[in-house]
């Protein structure tokens, strides 16, 4: 009875240091998973804004767009949509700002563009919306260069 008395406690002793072991085991296992996680942090984007400037030359690319379309297909654009007159109003980009350079090109650019759809005008249509175009560039070249291989696009060869 003894023997088996003795027996018996060292299987309890031996089972409870089984189940300890493997419930420290298993309590590891989760901490390392936990800590093996990155922390997820919120991610917040900054979307860009163009100023309304921006915006403008960029209706002003998509109308030369058409125009050069329109032109290379033999049509003769008669209206100007735009406001050209917003140059000299809309809000500028942050960090940039209207120059007398930038002033004196603006007037070039308005009086070359309406030139396009003069009807009345005895130069070829191609020249004149080329030099229209080529005003653009001109303007570029000195108060943003970053558009200048899109507008060379614009151009008809």
């Amino acid at each position: 009875m003894v023997l088996k008395l003795m027996e018996f406690y060292l299987n309890n002793k031996l089972l409870s240091i089984v189940i300890l072991s493997f419930s420290m085991l298993v309590s590891c296992k989760n901490e390392e998973k936990a800590s093996n996680e990155p922390t997820k942090k919120a991610v917040v984007y900054d979307m860009y804004q163009p100023s309304e400037m921006a915006g403008f030359m960029n209706a002003m690319y998509a109308y030369n767009q058409q125009l050069k379309a329109q032109i290379v297909a033999g049509e003769t654009p008669t209206n100007l949509p735009l406001d050209l007159l917003k140059l000299h109003s809309a809000e500028m980009t942050d960090g940039k700002s209207r120059t007398q350079n930038w002033e004196s090109f603006v007037n070039v650019f308005i009086k070359s563009q309406e030139a396009v759809v003069d009807t009345l005008s005895n130069a070829e249509l191609k020249i004149r919306y080329n030099a229209a175009i080529n005003n653009c560039l001109s303007c570029h070249k000195t108060e943003c260069t970053g558009p200048i291989p899109k507008i060379k696009k614009l151009l008809i060869q």
